[in-house]
């Protein structure tokens, strides 16, 4: 199938381009500049993995997002919590109905490419914080992407199911230099590690017996395992 895949440059969607790049003839992939203090560290990765892999990649502004919704994720909002990414501070970071703008955006571009579906990388460690991650929203919003569309544009979300360890061992299979994607929901010169996602990406390497290629400003020992 002709797919675009939203592309992050986080590990999730990283890891789930290469695995469309085995499955599906990717013709594009999208990122989306919606004023998150990580937008300017994370771009460059998914411009970086899309080139080096010879497929186009668009950067979509949402600027109004930045300006008009209200999350710690925000470059206006407030400070980005530490501790696990479970924790319900990490509500804070939560951008309203995020995804269901992204894919929107995306199956409107889908469309006009006559590209058939849209990949993203929702993921089981996800459900817990952000309600457009869980799978009952990605039904729901697969179901109004198929029906607001002619060509009935599918959503592929094959990490649903997926733990973050899972997905890392997964990407690690299928090539990710997980050195080139970012993280950390700081957005500073290197990942903090001691934030919520940064917590997530060090825990996900250690329990998937995989080399861990990143730096830190700090590495105190893991809250969900000391």
């Amino acid at each position: 199938m002709k797919v675009c895949v939203l592309l992050s440059g986080g590990m999730d969607s990283v890891s789930v381009f290469y695995d469309a790049l085995r499955s599906h003839d990717v013709a594009a992939c999208l990122s989306f500049d919606y004023g998150s203090k990580h937008n300017a560290r994370e771009i460059p990765f998914a411009k970086w993995h899309s080139e080096k892999n010879g497929i186009l990649h668009h950067t979509v502004s949402l600027d109004f997002m930045g300006r008009l919704f209200k999350s710690n994720l925000l470059v206006s909002g407030g400070e980005i919590p530490d501790g696990h990414y479970a924790e319900a501070s990490m509500q804070q970071t939560v951008v309203p109905f995020r995804n269901g703008i992204m894919l929107a955006v995306a199956t409107g571009y889908a469309e006009s490419i006559d590209a058939g579906g849209v990949v993203i990388a929702a993921h089981a460690g996800d459900h817990a914080i952000y309600p457009d991650c869980r799978e009952s929203f990605m039904r729901a919003m697969g179901e109004a992407m198929g029906e607001g569309t002619y060509a009935k544009i599918e959503l592929l979300r094959p990490f649903i199911a997926l733990s973050k360890v899972e997905i890392a061992s997964r990407g690690a299979a299928l090539g990710v230099d997980f050195a080139q994607t970012w993280s950390c929901y700081k957005g500073g010169e290197i990942h903090c590690g001691v934030c919520g996602t940064c917590v997530e990406r060090r825990e996900a390497f250690l329990l998937a017996g995989l080399a861990d290629p990143t730096v830190y400003e700090q590495s105190p020992a893991l809250p969900s395992l000391s």
